[in-house]
Parts: C-alpha cells; sequence; structure tokens
C-alpha cells in the first residue's frame, strides 16, 4: 500500500496577524494508522518543504498518544520536514491519498489546480480519497467522472459551522465549509461539536473534526485492503 499525505503550505489566519497551518493530530493520527498497517508513506504539500504546523494544535490540552508518539519519533519528523512538492507527484504511484486539516488548506486548498487535478486522477482510477475536519475543502471544487462536483450527491461531513463558532473564526475562514460542501450538493451530515465522526461513500471517506482523523484513517485502510 502506497498512501499519499497532501499537508497545507498556508501559515496565516486570515489577516489576523496569528499563525496557522496544519493540525498535529490530524496528522499524526492517520501517519500511525497506516504505517502501523505496513503502507508506504509520502509526504507532500502545495510548496514542498516543512509544512507550517497550527501551534494551538501543539497545546498540552491537544495532545494524544500519538502526537505524542509522533514527538519521540525523529524519522517522522525528518520526512515532514521534507515534504515533496505537489506539483512532482502523480496519482498513478499511489494507491490512497489522505488530506489532514488544520485551518491552512482553507486557504491554500479550494483552488488549488494542481491539488484538484491530483484528487482528480485518485477518483478516475477509482482510488480511496480521504479528508479530515477542514481538509474536506480540498474537495468543494473537484469534478467527478461525470462532470459534476465529486460531493453532489455523496454522504460527506467536515468541521461545522457549530465548530467554527466554537473556536471563533466564523468571520476569519474564507467561507464555512458546511455551507460550502452543502452548496456544492454533498449530502452535508455531522454529530455534536468535537465527536468522532466519519462518512464513507464509495471511496470517498471524510471524517468532521479533529477527533475523526484516527477513524477516517480506518476507514481509508478499510477501503484499502478491500481491493
Amino acid at each position: 500500500m502506497k498512501i499519499l499525505i497532501v499537508l497545507t503550505s498556508h501559515d496565516q489566519l486570515g489577516d489576523t496577524g496569528k499563525k496557522t497551518g496544519f493540525w498535529l493530530e490530524e496528522f499524526a493520527a492517520p501517519y500511525y494508522v497506516l504505517k502501523d498497517a505496513g503502507a508506504e508513506i509520502t509526504l507532500a504539500s502545495p510548496k514542498g518543504g516543512q509544512p507550517p504546523l497550527d501551534p494551538k494544535s501543539d497545546l498540552p490540552e491537544n495532545q494524544t498518544e500519538l502526537t505524542k508518539r509522533f514527538r519521540t519519533d525523529t524519522a517522522a519528523q525528518a520526512e515532514l520536514a521534507n515534504t515533496k512538492k505537489l506539483a512532482d507527484l502523480s496519482a498513478d504511484d499511489f494507491d490512497a491519498v489522505f488530506y489532514p486539516g488544520g485551518h491552512g488548506p482553507m486557504w491554500d486548498m479550494p483552488d488549488n489546480a494542481t491539488s484538484i487535478a491530483l484528487i482528480e486522477a485518485f477518483v478516475k482510477a477509482d482510488k480511496p480519497v480521504g479528508a479530515v475536519c477542514h481538509a474536506p475543502v480540498a474537495l468543494v471544487n473537484v469534478r467527478g467522472k461525470d462532470g459534476e462536483y465529486l460531493v453532489k450527491g455523496k454522504q460527506v461531513t467536515g468541521f461545522t459551522n457549530a465548530e467554527e463558532e466554537a473556536v471563533d473564526l466564523t468571520a476569519v475562514v474564507p467561507f464555512l465549509l458546511e455551507d460550502r460542501l452543502k452548496e456544492r450538493g454533498g449530502i452535508y451530515s455531522k454529530v455534536a461539536n468535537w465527536d468522532p465522526y466519519v462518512q464513507v461513500d464509495g471511496k470517498l471517506v471524510t471524517g468532521q473534526n479533529p477527533a475523526s482523523s484516527e477513524p477516517a484513517a480506518e476507514e481509508l485502510l478499510k477501503l484499502l485492503r478491500s481491493v
């Protein structure tokens, strides 16, 4: 199993002057779920190199067993510091792709032509595509095999309007992910704030929030093993 994990390269939280990036748990959980299952993982980002970490995701209250494991894993840290440039990669070389969230993807993923083309290539090849929390934003302008929006008519989830409100960033993000997924025709559903929740529709896996990243990766793994 060869799996591509795509992280954000965006580090500015709108015009707040604060930093953002990817959410540590949403990277660490899928990384270890997939790696421990024997997958060969390649890390990528739009700009390549070290992707920005959302500083809030590194706070003590946001740590999990898997983020702690990452902090003692020098090999994984070296991989993360040297992500490949997204434009240099092809869907042909991988069995699945997974996008971790954090607020960063809200800015550099929705209209990223390279990312859109890559996801469309995975979809065309009938390979699993996973995204968690804010990362389903990478799907909003992707087209399916029929030329319609990929999420149209599909069961999806992602960071909710209520969760965005809870972190006081409703007015900061370019748009609300829940609203955009619905606008694109997605059959959007959710559970209570911060509870784990994953939707699987065909080869598409989406998770609602950080707590959903481990179960989302497990669902991606099930899809890969059922091939």
